[in-house]
């Protein structure tokens, strides 16, 4: 069983890449939902299938190479890291995104910044 759907969903997406493959199957947990969502939204996965009880995340390739091309848990269940909306630190000098859980919603902090909404940093993608 796992305690952290979010590690284990940055884990099968890593895994995924590495892989080559086309599809990563992940659990049906609302903020995995959510995270997939944004890295569709933000053009990191081509799209999110949901079907009974499971989600099918599509990989997405550019010439071969995978559009994303590193993901990091930030704040861990142990150890919540919050921040504020003038205090979000852009990921590799603004190439990557920060994936935040704001009291609007999960988004990426180019949507917090745009919602003025500060948050828990769940993620860094690039």
């Amino acid at each position: 069983m796992v305690n952290d759907h979010l590690s284990d969903f940055v884990t099968r997406i890593r895994n995924g890449y590495m892989a080559r493959k086309k599809m990563v199957e992940i659990p049906d947990v609302k903020v995995v939902v959510n995270v997939a969502e944004v890295l569709v939204k933000t053009g990191y996965l081509a799209g999110v299938k949901r079907e009974e009880k499971k989600i099918f995340a599509q990989l997405k390739y550019q010439a071969k190479e995978p559009a994303l091309t590193g993901i990091e848990r930030v704040s861990r269940p142990g150890a919540r890291i919050y921040s504020r909306v003038n205090e979000i630190k852009r990921v590799l000098g603004g190439l990557g995104i920060n994936i935040l859980s704001t009291p609007n919603g999960v988004m990426s902090d180019v949507q917090a910044k745009k919602v003025n909404s500060g948050g828990e940093i769940l993620l860094k993608v690039w």
